[in-house]
């Protein structure tokens, strides 16, 4: 791997944070727990990730305590970020996983920087901070408790029911700061789901940890992507899955078609040749060439079916595409957690994805 060959003073621009070079890596270890996985623990040098003015994301902060993850969703986005270290966006991706150990010590020295601003972070954004690893690293209550204690908003995104554990200390936080929870439930049908999604939690265990933190006094969105084409996008598929998302106390869903950024899509191809080989004519169709996104007469067609069952479950909505620019202009919002709190839009749009 690309971090083993480089000396102690040797920096590459390319590698992800914490890896930049060999004094980084502190041991690489595999557990009869997880087993084919290989756990590589780094000393990170920074725990913010700062995204780009350019970027089309509502937030500006990040913090990012995996890389890889265990869910191993073949149309994982992130897949490609695992070349940038010199191992494939298959297989490695979801057995490789990089864990940064000391991230809650080092978030909360940046946050106590009189430079920093207190703008949201957003948590979940390329891997899930609640994969399986967490329950043996245990590095989101340091976090969490780094950016409550910095009076700094976050956001959490996670298919995780792992989260359930941190209930009480999220609850806790957003007594401070605005805080937000995401879940991403995507497939209903269980057999598909295990092959889509083999390392994740169940529909119905993501559903039970939704209902936990509405209990918890969340307002929760849920992130019903990717909606996959000619798998997951029939009216009945749908009905079903918002019904269910909405019985379980969600306030919002959010909903997109499958994207197939580099990396993913040459995995999720690979996927459909040994799965369902009868797709492939059409998904060459949906995502020619260098395709990323479902083209607009599709997502047109979605929208169209998910809007009425929306509104049938009356639980609010919108099509990722949808979703809050950043904004310099000062307004109110309500807090997505228990208590109110006043914000910036900048604010808000972390907040509400």
């Amino acid at each position: 791997m690309r971090w083993n060959g480089q000396s102690i003073a040797t920096e590459d621009a390319d590698a992800l944070p914490g890896l930049e070079s060999l004094g980084g890596l502190v041991r690489s270890l595999t557990t009869p727990e997880f087993a084919g996985m290989t756990f590589h623990e780094v000393a990170a040098k920074s725990a913010l990730n700062h995204v780009p003015s350019s970027s089309a994301m509502p937030f500006s902060w990040t913090v990012n305590p995996y890389r890889g993850c265990s869910h191993a969703c073949v149309y994982c986005f992130a897949r490609n970020t695992h070349t940038y270290l010199d191992l494939d966006a298959g297989r490695d991706f979801d057995s490789q996983i990089v864990v940064k150990v000391n991230v809650a010590e080092v978030l909360s020295r940046e946050l106590a920087r009189p430079s920093w601003g207190r703008e949201p972070v957003a948590l979940g954004t390329n891997t899930d901070p609640y994969q399986r690893a967490e329950g043996r690293y245990r590095l989101m209550p340091g976090i969490v408790d780094a950016l409550a204690s910095h009076g700094t908003p976050f956001s959490v995104l996670t298919k995780g029911t792992l989260l359930r554990r941190d209930l009480p200390l999220l609850t806790d936080a957003a007594t401070s700061v605005p805080v937000h929870l995401a879940f991403s439930i995507a497939v209903l049908d269980e057999p598909l789901r295990q092959l889509l999604e083999p390392g994740a939690p169940t529909f119905q265990a993501r559903l039970d940890t939704v209902r936990a933190a509405t209990d918890a006094g969340f307002r929760v969105t849920v992130f019903l992507m990717p909606i996959v084409p000619h798998l997951t996008d029939s009216p009945e598929v749908l009905d079903d899955a918002i019904g269910r998302i909405a019985a379980s106390g969600a306030v919002r869903v959010v909903f997109g078609a499958l994207h197939l950024r580099p990396g993913a899509k040459e995995w999720f191809f690979a996927w459909l040749e040994r799965e369902r080989p009868d797709l492939i004519p059409r998904y060459r169709g949906l995502y020619p060439g260098v395709s990323s996104y479902a083209p607009v007469g599709y997502r047109k067609l979605l929208s169209a079916r998910v809007r009425p069952l929306l509104r049938k479950h009356r639980v609010a909505g919108r099509a990722e595409e949808e979703g809050p620019a950043r904004s310099s202009t000062l307004g109110p919002v309500q807090s997505s957690g228990p208590v109110m709190k006043a914000a910036t839009r900048e604010q808000a749009a972390a907040m509400l994805f």
